[in-house]
């Protein structure tokens, strides 16, 4: 897919995101950055334009849009200066209750989410002691009749303050039990407006970006057996469709970003004068930004072809995982870039560029660190012997 033939196919959406994006402007981001407060009026706002049910089936009200429209939303709220991170999670948790939820969940939750009567947005996996060893989670979940009973903790929960709804992966059989290592772990959908004070408790963690996120405690949770996303034991493998979902729409983010900053940096480059020239005639200025271009432009391309074999029912394992370094790669370059053709005003709050570049520094390490791909890749991709 070209350049040119996505924009074609996804310029109506693109124009009415940027239009409903045109109403948050720097002002109202700087506003919510200092306090650390939610941006509910944003994501009210994207609720009701139906861009947060994009990837839900029509059947259910959503828009029942591909992942590729779904990357081109989140994209151009991120090239307008805005951030998805506050909502992008309703997005990329769709595959796991699409593709392996019952016929029963969907109708009881989809819907629901589509309207925006109910937010779903947390996705509890990360815990403490393992990080991004999924597979060595402590959480416990215990049948007890017909519910599950939950015992554990999960941190860089973000929005769970601000979710009705969290897909929760934890461990159902015992990992020395489990007959392979991604067996034993089982996915539910727990109902956080009935939990709250009733076997979870959220602690909110303050962090350089304004970004809602929280470490979750479970004790003696009682979660209905009906809830329990498809079989039990076979969450690891459910979640990692989710997961592939989420490394292109947040690879799609990082994407708007680096547009962002690429404007950003040549506006001011062309507008700023020094010694009697605009400093965009140096070629120590315009070569980095000319270079943040080209890796942007060639990230920007992986993430197409991710989306692309995604949508084909294609293993998006590799793409997936590349896109998301790419393109975090490329964020990360022109974020730094911004800053050095800015100067001291790129350090200056009113300019929005410290804020972005705080947000988008974020991707080099979530929702997966960029040494885990390098990992995966070397393993998975070149046979290389196993490192962890």
């Amino acid at each position: 897919m070209t350049k040119t033939a996505d924009r074609d196919a996804y310029a109506d959406i693109r124009e009415s995101v940027r239009a409903l994006c045109a109403r948050f402007p720097g002002e109202y981001w700087r506003d919510l950055d200092r306090e650390r407060a939610y941006p509910t009026a944003f994501v009210n706002a994207l609720t009701e334009a139906g861009y947060l049910a994009a990837l839900i089936p029509e059947e259910f009200g959503g828009s029942g849009l591909t992942v590729s429209a779904a990357a081109a939303i989140m994209e151009e709220v991120h090239a307008t200066g805005c951030n998805g991170a506050a909502c992008h999670a309703q997005m990329y948790t769709m595959g796991t209750i699409l593709r392996h939820g019952s016929p029963a969940q969907k109708q009881a939750y989809l819907p629901g989410i589509a309207s925006g009567e109910l937010r779903l947005q947390a996705f509890g996996v990360t815990e403490p002691t393992s990080g991004t060893d999924t597979l060595s989670l402590r959480t416990t979940a215990r049948r007890d009749g017909d519910a599950y009973v939950i015992n554990g903790q999960k941190i860089w929960t973000s929005r769970a303050e601000h979710s009705d709804l969290m897909l929760l992966l934890a461990r159902t059989t015992p990992k020395e039990q489990a007959v392979k290592r991604t067996d034993g772990l089982s996915v539910f959908l727990v109902d956080m407006r009935l939990a709250q004070g009733a076997g979870i408790t959220i602690n909110p963690i303050r962090t350089m970006m304004n970004h809602a996120t929280t470490e979750v405690f479970f004790d003696d949770l009682r979660v209905p057996a009906a809830n329990l996303i498809g079989e039990e034991g076979k969450g690891f493998r459910y979640i990692l469709s989710g997961m592939n979902t989420e490394r292109i729409l947040i690879a799609s983010e990082c994407i708007g970003d680096a547009k962002w900053f690429i404007e950003k940096a040549t506006a001011y480059a062309k507008s700023r004068e020094l010694f009697g020239r605009p400093i965009g005639q140096n070629q120590g200025v315009q070569f980095p930004i000319a270079r943040a271009y080209a890796q942007m432009r060639a990230a920007e391309l992986m993430v197409h072809e991710a989306a692309r074999k995604y949508e084909a029912g294609g293993d998006i394992g590799a793409e997936a995982n590349m896109a998301k370094l790419l393109a975090a790669d490329a964020s990360w370059a022109a974020a730094d870039m911004c800053v050095q053709t800015h100067g001291g005003f790129g350090f200056a709050e009113e300019y929005d560029i410290e804020r972005k570049f705080r947000e988008t520094r974020l991707y080099q390490v979530a929702p997966i660190s960029t040494n885990l791909i390098l990992s995966y890749l070397a393993e998975h991709v070149l046979g290389l012997p196993r490192s962890y």
